[in-house]
């Protein structure tokens, strides 16, 4: 009765493995694809206690894609809920019109001050040097301890190409003058980014919400041109008459 009872047991610990073990498998894949696109570098001064942490993370498709998937199977989200999620990490970064990078820092040294902060980071793609168009206000106060936040980059330049065409890698620079502890003119995290396609993500449910607030953003300046053109419109028509009615006062007289 024993032997039965463990044979049992023995059975039913092997069918739970078999079913816990392609689980364990993914998530160290995704933890995996996460580790690629993350960068960190530390800086320390000879004699001092503290040091200086930077650790900043690409935001690629492979990247991001990896991050949905972690997160939906650690809390066993449903498909409405991982849908639901990757719209609101996608509105967040809006990589349908920028190069969204995660910037941390944990300085245990002497205060940073980087402000402003968007003359102190460069993102080369290639040969071409492209300035931040927003960032976390918080990187322009001094730093001590640990603080986070996005930076983004233009995706596309002035006449609608993409900036990372034809690019194979990109390059974020960091101006040395943040921290005493850097030597050297710049702190740089390199990527390989020639077969990111973000574009990818810009299909099913989430795309299509996403599409729709851009629509109704759309239509919300559409309307408030719409409303300045008629405002203009008016104060000519106004003009207009009260210019002709003097000008049937003139010719009467």
């Amino acid at each position: 009765m024993n032997r039965k009872i463990s044979r049992i047991c023995f059975i039913l610990i092997a069918v739970l493995v078999s079913f816990c073990m392609p689980d364990m498998i993914f998530a160290a894949d995704y933890s995996k694809t996460l580790a690629k696109w993350s960068r960190q570098q530390t800086f320390r001064e000879p004699g001092s206690i503290g040091s200086l942490e930077m650790k900043v993370i690409y935001y690629s498709a492979e990247y991001v894609q990896a991050l949905i998937e972690e997160e939906a199977e650690k809390n066993l989200w449903t498909a409405d809920e991982k849908e639901n999620y990757a719209y609101q990490l996608l509105k967040t970064l809006n990589m349908d019109e920028m190069i969204p990078i995660y910037v941390q820092f944990k300085n245990n040294g002497p205060s940073m001050h980087m402000s402003p902060f968007d003359e102190q980071v460069d993102l080369w793609a290639g040969r071409k040097k492209l300035k931040l168009v927003d960032y976390d206000r918080r990187f322009n106060f001094r730093l001590q301890g640990e603080r986070d936040g996005l930076i983004f980059f233009p995706r596309y330049d002035e006449k609608g190409k993409s900036n990372l065409e034809n690019v194979s890698s990109v390059k974020l620079s960091f101006n040395s003058g943040i921290h005493m502890f850097i030597r050297g003119s710049s702190v740089d995290f390199i990527w390989d980014v020639h077969k990111d396609s973000p574009e990818a993500f810009y299909k099913g449910r989430a795309a299509t919400r996403l599409e729709l607030d851009r629509l109704i953003k759309r239509i919300e300046k559409l309307n408030a041109e719409k409303r300045d053109l008629e405002n203009k419109l008016n104060e000519l028509n106004n003009e207009l008459s009260s210019v002709n009615k003097r000008v049937e006062e003139l010719q009467k007289q």
